[in-house]
Formats: structure tokens, C-alpha cells, sequence
């Protein structure tokens, strides 16, 4: 019964210091804790107690005799007239109970209790510790417990929260296979999974490029290609050199990779004055995802370089206005190094979200490319990174891409008070999977300037809209538009041929007349690939033949032409050109072949004073320059043979990162059928031995 009574006095205890909480009840006052606030006022009351029973209390010697250690339990209440009267105690000896009552005795008078302000009494229970501690210390409502409680909760998860991200990283599984993340675009590369895409009655969509891994990968197993790949490394310096990332972070909704970036080489051009070529390439990789949905890159490169003498030649030849010297073909702008070299600092980066399985958003600074050849007529990755935002949405037999770009024309006749003019292209791309082998693509585009301020134009927002309806409706001098169209057969398994069509004016009149108009600006790619040819797996071999017609990608606005840091967003050679192509490309393990050969006719301006004319090859002349209406034929001007071929060979060092160990050799003859100062014949042999982080295209074959 007597254990059955503490428990009970013990859970009043709890009730009624709890009490003070309440803001319409106020507890007794001592003389002391008149001055605090109302708040606290039940704390003071409760220390000045046991403070009291602490200072006063004493032990009686029989307790101290036997060693006990207990409670008293005690229950007292302060009067309407502020005085302490014991209404039980209970102890296991009766000399505690005396004590006890004794003790209370001495309390002094206090302010009595009130309820919405009128006075009352209040009932208290305590347990008073023996042997005796000064409980004052310990006493605090059950609210104030409960926040403390809390607090010290929360400050131990906190101070813990950094030793558990350590615990929860996991061994890394290369998520990034299956990810939002572009496969870096480099034909080399793509070929090694391009059967495997083409096969017949895959619902694959090729053209739009770059690839994200994860639409790859229903194809392509490259965890499993990457674990034939692996090297047996029993040291953490022999994993990361062979095997894996630098860093590599994962834990349960992210996960972080970093590798240095190199392109190191050093090379000889025949044809060059100076001893040697070289490219000195430092930077670093950033790749990861947050959740299944998003993922990042990020890219930062560092380089000095001097190139074989055309290419050096060429750069110049782009140079924008101010005092750099060069624009380096599909990096950007260069800064003069040293007496014959360039400096050209590059950054790319984006962000890839996909908010649905049938959704991928991309924003960024990068390239694009539309196309199944090595050229592109639509949109090709040989001009400089620039800004862009992209829309794939894939449902049924449809891929639909949708490209906005920001781009800058940067020649000294366009800019203002030394800044660069921007410019805007908006492209749509409708893949469609006709049947298990054909496929037909439809593709417009439309440039456009900050005319009357207009700046980003929101009419080319519309993803579904028609852009030659938009020119007409916003005047027909305001941009500039495309048409497009591309087709892909498959053969068989191992075969496909593929093409393009690109529309930029055409006159069904001057056609029918046979006179070769001007006005009829189009071009044409066809080409065939052959996989794992002659039975050889791995082993592709391409044919390509691309036509433009000159004064295609040029407009009479002199901004509005289809280009960006003085280079074609199409084909590298611009207009007025036919060229064939021959690829082949094989790998075995790490190792690695690719051969090319280019043969073209191409059409020049003379540019010398006397004949000024555009003969419709360079896209950012006015077409409104040409010498004549009719009799416009590809190759007309300075009529140029040209061939380029190259031959490399290497070995992937590490798969994690794409560094390869490689050596080529180029041979370039430039033939014009007249010299000026700008063109002139040239018979190159290049040779080049380095170390590359392959991440993108080079294109030295202009």
C-alpha cells in the first residue's frame, strides 16, 4: 500500500508542477522571486523549496546507520494565506517523516496562489533523495523537460550529422551508366555502340546527339564492357590510373566523380616553319547526380597550344574583333602565348533533369548534333561551346528535340561599343520510327537578332509551332529560317544507310527554267555504314557524300546567317562544296584504330581587291553580294580540290575517365586553281604522339 501511495503522489507531482504552464494560473511566490518573470515564477518556487529541504534537512542517524538510500514521498500545499502544511509523508523510517514535517515547519510565508486572479491554494507532492542532493538543480515542468529534451536531441543529431554522411557512402557502382548524363560525343566512341542502336526493331532514335546514358543503355551494357576492360590493380595508385575515377563519392540519393583532365602532345608539321606542334591541356571533370532525376557536369580547361600551319592559319582567319589574335576551330577564343602560340581557356557545363520517365531538360554551355554521319547539314558540334536549352520528350515512335541556343557573332562590323552582337537559334527535330527500319526526321530552324529590342524572341518558345509561319508574322527580314529533313534505312543488322536534306530557299520556277538560280539553296548527305564489316567484329566502315549549294546558311542580314564565333553551325566548309568520306573504325579491348579520308571540291572567294564577289562558300557573307542571278553551280569562284587524311591509333588507358595514350598522322593538300593573299596551296604532313582525355570532337579538316 505504502508503494502503491509514492507512485501516486509521485504522478500528482508530475500533474502539478506541469501546472505553471498554463499563462491564467499562477503558482505561489516567494519573497525572492517576485522580481522574475511569470513565466519562470513556478522554477522559482520549486528551487527555493528544495533548496530549503536541502540546506535544512537532516539525515537521521539510523538512515546513515544502515546505509539507506530511498525517497520520502511527501505531499504539502500552500494555503490561501501562503502557508506550507504537510497533508502526508510517507518514509520507510519514522524519523525521516518527522524530519520531513519539521523541515516544512521552517518554510516562511509566501504569496499565495491565484487562479484567473483570485486567490487559491496549490498542492505539491516531492520525493526528497536520501542520501540527501540538492534537487533544486534537477527541477524544471514537464514542458521545460520536454524541451530540453529536445534540445539535447537535436544537438546530438547535429553533432553527430557529420560522422554519419562518412557512414552512409557506399561502395561506388557507376550509377552514372544509367543516368541523365550525356555520353561525351566523339564519333570514335559512338561507334562502339552504334550496331547495337541500329539493330532492326529497336525503337531507338540516333540522330540527336548527345546521347544521355540512360537511353543507351537499354542497348548497350557498358558496365559489362567496362568489367572486361579492367586491369588487375592491387594498389590504390594502380585502380585510379587503370580502372576508376580519381574521386569517387556515392551514397544512398547522390553520388560525385572528379578526374584531372589532360591533352597532352607533341607533334611536327612538315609544312611549318616552326620545330614543332604542341597542345598543353590541364583541367578537371566534374560529374554526379542527386536523386534518379538530376545529375551535373561540369568541365574546365586550361590549354596552350600551336597547331600544324593551316590550322594556326585557319584560327587567324576567324579572328574576332580586338586584340586576340585567333578563335581556335570549335574551342573558342585565343589569346596570343608567347610569339606563335595560342592561350584558350574553355568551360562547359550543364544541368540534366527528368521529371518523367518520357522527359529529359537540359541546360547549359555545350554543343549539339543532329545527324547519323559525320557531318551534320542541320546542326553539328564544329562552332564553339555556347549557352543552350534542350527538350527531349520521347513517347510511341517519337523523339521530339527541341534546342534554343545563344549565340554571338563577333566580326568588327557588328559589334557595338566593343561588345559582341547575340544572336538566338531555336530548332525543332521530330524523329519518327515509320517501321521496324526506316525512320523519318523532320527539322526547322529559325536565327534572330535583338532587333527593335526584341531580345530573346518568346514567339520561338513554342515547341510545337511552325517557325515559317513566326518569320512571316514578326517580318520577314526578322530571322532566318531552315528547313530540314532526315531519313535512315536499315538494311540488315549489320547495314545502314542514312541521309539529309537541308532547305534554306528554294524557287520551283527558277528550277523548272534550268538556269541554276541562286535562289535555289539546299544541300543534300547521303552515306552507308557497314558494322562489324567482313565479319570482323568491331570493325565499321562509312561512306559519306555531302553536297551544299552555294549562298546556303547566308542571309541579307548581315547577323542572321547560320553561324557562331565566326564559324558554320553546320557543315565546317559552310556552302558552295561536294566532298566524300571515307571512315573506318575498329577496337579491340582498350586498343583502338580509326582511319579517314576526305576528297572535296570547294569554292572560294578572290577577295583581292578587284573581284570582291561572294561566291556563296562563306555563310556570313551578304548573298546579296554575288556576281550573278543564274549559272550558280557548287564550286564556283575559286575552284579548290582538297584532300585530308588521317590515321590514329591508341590505347584507353583508363575507361573510367576516357584517357587515352594515341599517335595520328594527317595529310592535308589544299589545291586552289588561283592564289591570293588569304588562299594558296599547301601539302601537310602532321605528326602527333600525346596523351587525351577524349571528351569531344576535334575537326582539323577544313
Amino acid at each position: 500500500m505504502k508503494r502503491f501511495v509514492v507512485l501516486f503522489l509521485l504522478l500528482i507531482q508530475n500533474n502539478i508542477f506541469s501546472q505553471g504552464a498554463f499563462q491564467y494560473e499562477k503558482p505561489p511566490v516567494f519573497p525572492d522571486c517576485e522580481s522574475v518573470e511569470i513565466d519562470v515564477l513556478q522554477q522559482c518556487f520549486n528551487n527555493k523549496v528544495f533548496t530549503h529541504i536541502y540546506n535544512n534537512f537532516k539525515v537521521p542517524q539510523k538512515a546513515l546507520d544502515e546505509n539507506y538510500k530511498g525517497d520520502v514521498a511527501l505531499l504539502f500545499e500552500v494555503d490561501t494565506l501562503g502557508q506550507f502544511k504537510v497533508v502526508y509523508v510517507d518514509a520507510i523510517y519514522n524519523e525521516l517523516k518527522e524530519e520531513a514535517k519539521r523541515v516544512f515547519s521552517l518554510l516562511p510565508k509566501v504569496k499565495q496562489a491565484t487562479y484567473n486572479g483570485r486567490k487559491t491554494y496549490k498542492q505539491y507532492s516531492v520525493a526528497i533523495k536520501i542520501p540527501l542532493v540538492n534537487q533544486s538543480e534537477a527541477i524544471q515542468t514537464e514542458e521545460e523537460a520536454k524541451k530540453i529534451n529536445e534540445i539535447s536531441k537535436l544537438e546530438a543529431a547535429a553533432k553527430s550529422e557529420f560522422d554519419k554522411v562518412n557512414e552512409s557512402l557506399s561502395a561506388f557502382e557507376s550509377k552514372g551508366y544509367t543516368s541523365q548524363l550525356n555520353i561525351p560525343f566523339t564519333h570514335s566512341d559512338y561507334s562502339r555502340f552504334d550496331r547495337q542502336m541500329n539493330l532492326i526493331g529497336t525503337n531507338s532514335h540516333t540522330a540527336s546527339k548527345p546521347f544521355v546514358y540512360d537511353e543507351v543503355s537499354k542497348y548497350y551494357d557498358f558496365k559489362a564492357e567496362k568489367d572486361k576492360l579492367l586491369k588487375e590493380a592491387s594498389t590504390w595508385a594502380g585502380r585510379k590510373l587503370w580502372n576508376e575515377h580519381l574521386v569517387e563519392l556515392q551514397g544512398k540519393d547522390y553520388w560525385f566523380t572528379l578526374d584531372p583532365i589532360l591533352d597532352l602532345q607533341v607533334g611536327k608539321d612538315t609544312d611549318a616553319e616552326f620545330s614543332s606542334t604542341y597542345n598543353n591541356t590541364r583541367g578537371f571533370l566534374v560529374r554526379g547526380g542527386l536523386g534518379k532525376k538530376l545529375n551535373f557536369y561540369a568541365s574546365v580547361f586550361e590549354s596552350q597550344g600551336r597547331f600544324a600551319q593551316y590550322v594556326n592559319q585557319y584560327a587567324e582567319s576567324l579572328k574576332a574583333f580586338g586584340p586576340d589574335p585567333a578563335i581556335i576551330p570549335g574551342r573558342g577564343i585565343a589569346k596570343r602565348f608567347k610569339t606563335d602560340s595560342y592561350d584558350y581557356p574553355v568551360a562547359e557545363a550543364y544541368l540534366s533533369y527528368a521529371p518523367a520517365k518520357f522527359i529529359n531538360v537540359q541546360f547549359g554551355h555545350g554543343k549539339n548534333f543532329i545527324g547519323d554521319g559525320y557531318r551534320s547539314l542541320l546542326i553539328s558540334d564544329v562552332a564553339s561551346p555556347h549557352p543552350f536549352l534542350k527538350l527531349n520528350t520521347k513517347f510511341w515512335k517519337i523523339k521530339y528535340t527541341n534546342t534554343w541556343m545563344w549565340l554571338r557573332d563577333v566580326r568588327p562590323e557588328v559589334t557595338e561599343d566593343g561588345a559582341f552582337l547575340t544572336k538566338y537559334i531555336a530548332n525543332h527535330y521530330l524523329s519518327w520510327n515509320v517501321s521496324k527500319r526506316f525512320n523519318l526526321g523532320l527539322f526547322e530552324s529559325v536565327i534572330w537578332t535583338n532587333a527593335n529590342d526584341r531580345g530573346f524572341d518568346v514567339n520561338y518558345l513554342n515547341p510545337i509551332i511552325f517557325y515559317r509561319a513566326i518569320e512571316f508574322e514578326t517580318g520577314q527580314d526578322a530571322g532566318n529560317a531552315i528547313l530540314g529533313a532526315s531519313a535512315k534505312y536499315k538494311w540488315n543488322d549489320n547495314v545502314n544507310i542514312y541521309s539529309q536534306f537541308i532547305l534554306d530557299e528554294f524557287s520551283l520556277s527558277d528550277v523548272k527554267a534550268g538556269e541554276r538560280s541562286w535562289k535555289n539553296k539546299y544541300g543534300y548527305q547521303i552515306g552507308v555504314k557497314y558494322f562489324n564489316a567482313f565479319k570482323v567484329n568491331n570493325l565499321m566502315l562509312q561512306f559519306e557524300y555531302n553536297r551544299v549549294r552555294p549562298y546556303t546558311y547566308s542571309h541579307n542580314t548581315i547577323a542572321t546567317n547560320y553561324g557562331h564565333n565566326n564559324q558554320s553551325m553546320a557543315h565546317l566548309w559552310g556552302a558552295n562544296f561536294s566532298e566524300a568520306i571515307l571512315i573506318g573504325r575498329y577496337n579491340y579491348k582498350r586498343w583502338f584504330a580509326d582511319a579517314k579520308l576526305i576528297f572535296g571540291v570547294r569554292g572560294l572567294d578572290f577577295n583581292d581587291g578587284t573581284d570582291n564577289f561572294s561566291y556563296g562558300g562563306d555563310v556570313y557573307r551578304d548573298y546579296d553580294d554575288r556576281p550573278f542571278d543564274n549559272g550558280v553551280e557548287v564550286g564556283q569562284g575559286i575552284k579548290t580540290k582538297t584532300f585530308n587524311g588521317n590515321l590514329q591509333a591508341g590505347y584507353i588507358i583508363n575507361p573510367a575517365s576516357n584517357l587515352k595514350l594515341f599517335t595520328d598522322i594527317s595529310i592535308r593538300n589544299f589545291n586552289p586553281d588561283a592564289i591570293t593573299a588569304t588562299t594558296f596551296k599547301n601539302n601537310t604532313v602532321w605528326f602527333n604522339f600525346g596523351l587525351r582525355t577524349d571528351l569531344f570532337n576535334w575537326y582539323f579538316d577544313n
